[in-house]
């Protein structure tokens, strides 16, 4: 089952489980995209947030890939301080989710329970390569929530509630041509721009680096760990492909594929004075060590960043982006 089927993590996930002979249920708020598929699809349309709405959800399911999150505005992870509805999803339905497992009475073997964590969790640091060992001080409301729904998992797994494990993911982008769901990220972001024929904007000088991993290498990530959970349960996985792109460069080459599938001049990618909401993170480079996780299932990155790159912009410039919901 997958929670969350069409959101923009989710619905990659969908699409790479669906390639499969399994049974498969996809569950979101509204109804996600129809695939021609080899799972046997079942179709769920749930506001989760209802009360009896997610042990409805999980009845007979045997695996979860929970990859709910509360979406408001343009990101997902600028949410202010004590906002209650964003916890409610972030952390309550989490905490819903728990439950309803533990009340099931139709299977001897715990279910499986995936999430959808974040690098971010861990707060901001000095080290620019995370590798999982680090203290956890995260200090955003969106991190912190993100936090607090992981360690419901792992104490859930640690009672036998559940096999459950956290994929941490670095920074997440991109389209393919199976896309479903719009991309709020900032590789997207800026092909928007350049579409548009707008400068692409930093709030520093292009050298902060980011692991940017492509979505599709997200699904597989999710799709490799479900036969390897006697290795993964109990425990968080930083996920990320071990490589950080400066963003200055990232952006010119994005402008340069816009320019080269639109026939348009390429758009200037220019320093702006950053905004007040601006955080810490957003001025330090990060990079991820997923070697554990990838010693573990055997899951290597496939999209290299050039390709990934072409991909999102090609899918921006035909103009499939925006009949996304």
């Amino acid at each position: 089952m997958v929670l969350g089927a069409a959101g923009f993590v989710g619905s990659a996930v969908l699409r790479e489980l669906a390639r499969h002979p399994i049974r498969l249920r996809a569950v979101s708020r509204r109804t996600p995209p129809a695939h021609d598929a080899r799972a046997d699809i079942e179709v769920v349309a749930a506001d989760l947030t209802r009360p009896g709405q997610m042990a409805a959800a999980v009845a007979g399911a045997d695996v979860v890939i929970h990859s709910l999150a509360y979406i408001a505005g343009a990101s997902t992870w600028r949410i202010a301080d004590g906002d209650t509805v964003a916890e409610r999803v972030n952390v309550g339905l989490m905490r819903d989710l728990l439950h309803a497992l533990g009340e099931r009475t139709d299977t001897r073997t715990p279910p499986t329970v995936l999430f959808t964590g974040s690098v971010t969790a861990v707060g901001p640091t000095d080290r620019e390569v995370l590798d999982g060992t680090e203290p956890d001080r995260p200090q955003g409301e969106y991190e912190r929530q993100k936090l607090a729904a992981e360690r419901l998992l792992l104490d859930a797994d640690a009672a036998g509630t559940v096999r459950g494990a956290c994929l941490r993911l670095t920074t997440v982008y991109g389209y393919s041509a199976g896309s479903t769901t719009r991309d709020k990220g900032i590789v997207s972001s800026m092909a928007r721009r350049a579409v548009a024929g707008e400068p692409l904007t930093m709030w520093h000088d292009g050298t902060v680096r980011r692991d940017l991993l492509h979505v599709d290498d997200v699904a597989r990530a999710f799709r490799d760990a479900i036969p390897r959970m006697d290795a993964l349960a109990g425990k968080r996985w930083l996920i990320g492909t071990g490589q950080g792109a400066a963003l200055g460069p990232v952006f010119t080459r994005v402008s340069a594929l816009v320019s080269a599938q639109t026939g348009k001049e390429p758009v200037p990618v220019v320093s702006v004075t950053p905004p007040e909401y601006a955080e810490v993170r957003d001025f330090r480079s990060v990079i991820i060590d997923s070697s554990p996780f990838r010693a573990a299932t055997g899951w290597q990155p496939q999209v290299s960043l050039d390709e990934g790159l072409r991909l999102t912009t090609e899918f921006c410039s035909s103009g499939r982006e925006a009949q996304l919901p």
